[in-house]
């Protein structure tokens, strides 16, 4: 993970393992982290409280890792577009396009529960520039990418006359970074019903039924 000058992160960890049993040591730390930083969340989580779940001693943690900004690091490492929303990419005009965009919000809900560190990542970006910096460089990524779908879209003639495609982009990204604040522990988002939203912001109704005729 690398930051707008170039340096890493992550920074330089104290040490690497070069034996299995350091290996699994360190190994054990991340899984603790991961696993105590989705319970407890990251202020509430020390690395004192990392090592004893790992079941090694406080002085091992610091043997790999400086603190526990690093430890999350280093299970985010780069996967910051892991935990951005898909793309609804033009391939979404090839079938019912509620359907197709109802499926690609499931599947991104179900990724974010299974890395289960989404909400710890939101609670230290306020605290923490570098990280911030460039989470947001990526979400800017993925607006560019949304606004060129939807200037292919607008190009065919398929979106309202009057849209501003840059703002229904931000719209878009928003609405479906917020899909995790709407799972409970009884039920999951209503993703077909979010996916109609979209759709209806971005296709008049006439354009919304011919692609659905056309699935």
């Amino acid at each position: 993970m690398i930051d707008r000058d170039g340096q890493p992160l992550i920074g330089e960890f104290p040490s690497l393992p070069k034996q299995e049993r350091a290996y699994q040591k360190r190994e054990a730390l991340l899984e603790s982290g991961r696993k105590l930083f989705s319970e407890k969340g990251y202020e509430q989580t020390t690395a004192k409280d990392i090592a004893a779940h790992a079941n090694v001693a406080t002085g091992t943690f610091y043997r790999y890792f400086c603190d526990k900004r690093q430890l999350l690091m280093a299970l985010i490492k780069d996967q910051l577009d892991r935990f951005m929303p898909p793309n609804p990419n033009p391939n979404w005009m090839n079938h019912d396009p509620e359907i197709g965009l109802a499926s690609m919000l499931k599947k991104h809900d179900q990724r974010l529960e299974k890395l289960g560190l989404h909400h710890v990542l939101h609670e230290i970006l306020p605290h923490d520039p570098e990280l911030a910096q460039a989470y947001a460089d990526v979400r800017k990524k993925l607006h560019s990418s949304i606004y060129e779908g939807l200037l292919q879209a607008q190009k065919l003639g398929y979106t309202w006359d009057d849209l501003d495609l840059t703002e229904v982009a931000w719209s878009i990204l928003i609405l479906t970074e917020e899909l995790p604040q709407r799972r409970t522990e009884q039920s999951e988002p209503n993703y077909h019903a979010i996916a109609k939203i979209i759709c209806r912001l971005v296709f008049p109704p006439v354009i919304l039924k011919q692609l659905k005729g056309n699935s």
